[in-house]
């Protein structure tokens, strides 16, 4: 499996990097355009925020500024719409796009979409596998011990199978954000296409974070096949 000292299974984490870093550079660009684009309604992302969920018929989530850049997240277990300073208060269109985007994720919530319920019972597996994969599957390959190679595998599987769960919830939550603008006014037709590019290249992240995850235990079970056969 190596060559002169290179581990060629290295490849599968840098194209997964790459990818990584492809994806967050598109996000990036496109916010940076659609922020100086501002919505006619002139609605901030907050007053876009309130009129969805009020029109949607969730009263009982809140919404709150947080400090930083693309920060922006529901929190279920509060049941809080947080949105960042550029979001917050800005009228841009990528704003109004994110603002609505995390709606989409309260409205998830209050109408028990079933993806949503399944990511959120699997959180805790998934984080204790993010943080004990890799220690377990190190120990197991340093010491020669199979069961150890075995649970990192598992727990790393666990937490790539959190990723997969995420990626419809995402997309769903966009889907909804964008037929929520159009169909409550917020934004012109013309509008939700300039919204409709940021949350795309914002799930483009997601996809590339779930490639990578991939990638990364496609390398883990070629180690773990390489132990075996030495």
């Amino acid at each position: 499996m190596y060559y002169y000292g290179f581990d060629p299974t290295y490849i599968l984490l840098i194209i997964g990097m790459l990818l990584s870093l492809a994806a967050s550079a598109k996000l990036k660009s496109t916010f940076a355009i659609y922020r100086r684009m501002e919505s006619a309604s002139g609605m901030t992302g907050a007053e876009a925020a309130q009129r969805i969920l009020r029109n949607a018929g969730v009263y009982d989530v809140r919404i709150e500024p947080i400090s930083g850049e693309l920060t922006d997240h529901y929190d279920p277990r509060t049941k809080v719409v947080r949105l960042s300073e550029p979001i917050y208060n800005k009228t841009s269109l990528a704003a109004v796009g994110v603002a609505a985007h995390e709606c989409g994720h309260a409205i998830q919530h209050a109408t028990n979409y079933a993806p949503l319920s399944i990511r959120s019972a699997i959180v805790p597996i998934a984080n204790f596998g993010s943080t004990l994969s890799w220690p377990l599957f190190l120990a197991g390959l340093v010491l020669s011990i199979r069961p150890l190679l075995t649970a990192g595998i598992l727990l790393f599987t666990a937490a790539v199978l959190f990723q997969l769960v995420t990626l419809p919830v995402e997309i769903n939550a966009s889907s909804r954000a964008l037929k929520l603008l159009n169909a409550d006014g917020i934004l012109a037709p013309q509008e939700v296409r300039g919204a409709k590019k940021v949350l795309t290249a914002a799930a483009l992240t997601y996809v590339a974070a779930l490639a990578s995850s991939i990638l990364q235990l496609l390398r883990l079970l070629i180690l773990a096949g390489g132990r075996d056969r030495d």
